[in-house]
């Protein structure tokens, strides 16, 4: 684990002490899980990414009813635009 020196202003160090407090928790363990969620690592977005797209599948209708055998055809007209 790293230790680097970060300036805080009084308040943000008070709310920090007393949320730290609060949960029971130390102030570092608050700073960390902060940077966690300010900045997740790339494969965890990527993997949030693709369960929201999962649940996306089948809400659609398209109204189209050969979008099987015609899908080609569909997706050059996308490209059209």
């Amino acid at each position: 684990m790293k230790r680097i020196p970060v300036g805080l202003t009084d308040e943000q160090h008070a709310r920090l002490k007393s949320e730290a407090a609060r949960r029971r928790r130390s102030v570092g363990a608050l700073i960390r899980e902060a940077v966690d969620d300010a900045y997740p690592e790339e494969s965890l977005v990527r993997r949030q990414a693709h369960a929201r797209a999962l649940q996306a599948i089948g809400k659609f209708h398209s109204g189209k009813s050969d979008i099987a055998d015609q899908h080609d055809d569909y997706l050059a007209e996308l490209d059209r635009w």
